[in-house]
């Protein structure tokens, strides 16, 4: 028995060496890169906490563009702006098609604005794009602006007790995204916000784990093994069960022409389309444009105001300053709009500091490209995945005076105004970048000036005692957990909307 056992694993072993050496002989113009191992690639090189962190090292051995092999599977690696930039905007075309995460693609099979190329990709962004800038036009500011004004009563209801400020923080914008989905906010004892976000916090922290790295490397493997990757799945098909009941309100309720919210929106142009043997129009890509605006504008936002308010314990200074321009600016009788922001250049170059320096989507999400590609001399075969490495940009030292500091003057020129650097790219760049830019620097700004306008917030320890690095940064970027004081400012009613 033992005999055949060992005769087994030995077979097993050729074969899978037979089949990387196949993999790796039909790709000879491909970059340089560090050695792999057969079905393993590239992965014991990896830090499974700070994968970005481990491929900024080896892009100083092998250069701004290499290769790395995940499991059997090779990507080409992209490594500071220009190198980005190159690909991205200078060969948008060939570079502009999504690539392939495993445990995405089996949650979205392909379907919704995030995950879907060609006919589908352009048809479903053209259209989002169309309706998140209409509703921007009409309501967004005040929906901004409402649950700023309600995040401010749940803080000052909590009295001044230390807390951590990440539930009320991911309340407050997935509220948004649900205005924007549903036409509808929640209150933020509401039970099916509180398990949508529990279910989509335990997705982000999964994905951005080793055992997510792990799912992603051997999908076909772990599929058919117990573990803690199965419970991403549940999640999503929860998540997504509760988006098809709210969809079916809509339907239930929706008269043609009516647009309040996206749902409304791709409804009508369901019926537009109806028809049209081209259309991608359908009921499964209307669940998954939810599901994605939902879930990424939630998280990415909510992280980066995190971010914020740890960045602001960390220097009370900034703060402070951020405080005197509000004052200045907007004063304690009215709620912050959006068009003080170019009044405001300090607290406008400290916001985008703190998306530069945390980071939060840190290896970007995959592209890859639609056709044999000739890039720096070597030839990337149609289909191979791509990863322009974000924080190879945010804190590229040749943009950056001092990359791995949070700088708020990376964002002032010498007359105190906002400067801008070409290599702040929080949202990507090129034909894949984020669609929901606009609306989350509304919220960063409207959220974060209002907060300080009615509060002081201190820490619980001194400010050199204070972890500004990384818990993690797989799939997105996470902070050490924290505690803060709000302190009231003044006990002035509440401001105002005009």
């Amino acid at each position: 028995m033992e005999l055949l056992l060992t005769a087994a694993l030995i077979a097993l072993s050729l074969t899978l060496l037979v089949y990387w050496r196949r993999g790796n002989s039909g790709h000879r113009r491909l970059p340089p890169g560090p050695p792999a191992l057969p079905l393993l690639g590239n992965s014991l090189q990896i830090d499974k906490r700070a994968p970005d962190r481990s491929v900024l090292q080896l892009s100083k051995k092998y250069g701004p563009v290499f290769t790395l092999w995940f499991g059997p599977r090779p990507a080409v690696v992209l490594c500071g702006f220009k190198a980005v930039k190159e690909a991205l905007v200078n060969q948008a075309d060939d570079f502009g098609a999504r690539g392939t995460v495993p445990s995405i693609r089996k949650v979205t099979n392909g379907y919704g604005i995030a995950s879907s190329n060609g006919r589908r990709s352009h048809q479903l962004r053209s259209f989002a794009i169309s309706a998140l800038r209409g509703f921007r036009a009409k309501t967004l500011e005040a929906f901004v602006q409402e649950e700023a004004e309600c995040l401010v009563e749940v803080i000052r209801k909590a009295g001044e007790s230390p807390f951590d400020p990440s539930f009320q923080l991911t309340c407050a914008t997935a509220n948004i995204m649900c205005a924007i989905v549903f036409g509808n906010r929640f209150d933020y004892t509401d039970p099916k916000l509180l398990s949508l976000l529990n279910m989509m916090n335990e997705n982000i922290k999964f994905i951005s784990s080793p055992w997510g790295q792990l799912y992603d490397l051997l999908p076909n493997l772990l599929d058919w093994l117990p573990g803690p990757h199965n419970r991403l799945f549940e999640n999503a098909n929860r998540i997504k069960n509760y988006l098809r009941e709210r969809i079916q309100v809509h339907k239930n309720m929706h008269t043609e022409g009516r647009s309040q919210d996206f749902i409304d929106s791709f409804l009508n142009k369901m019926e537009e389309e109806k028809g049209n043997p081209w259309s991608e129009f359908s009921d499964e890509n209307l669940l998954m444009s939810t599901f994605n605006i939902f879930l990424a504008g939630t998280d990415t936002t909510s992280s980066t105001m995190q971010w914020g308010l740890l960045l602001f314990l960390k220097y009370p200074e900034v703060q402070e300053k951020i405080q005197r321009e509000i004052d200045r600016v907007i004063g304690m009788v009215r709620t912050p709009c959006i068009a003080d922001k170019e009044k405001m250049p300090y607290t406008n170059a400290a916001i985008h500091e703190i998306q530069r320096y945390s980071n939060v989507i840190p290896l970007n999400l995959p592209h890859t490209v639609a056709r044999d590609t000739e890039f720096r001399g070597f030839l990337i075969p149609k289909g191979m995945i791509v990863i322009p490495v974000l924080t190879s940009v945010l804190y590229d030292p040749t943009c950056w005076e001092t990359p791995e500091s949070f700088n708020v003057n990376h964002f002032l020129d010498e007359r105190g105004q906002l400067k801008q650097n070409e290599a702040f790219l929080p949202f990507s760049i090129g034909k894949r970048m984020c669609i929901g830019e606009e609306v989350a620097q509304m919220q960063l700004f409207i959220f974060l000036t209002t907060l300080l306008q009615n509060f002081t917030i201190k820490s619980r320890v001194e400010p050199s005692a204070i972890d500004i690095s990384p818990l993690s940064s797989g799939f997105s970027t996470l902070h050490h957990p924290y505690q803060l004081y709000c302190i009231p400012r003044n006990s002035s009613p509440r401001p105002s909307r005009q």
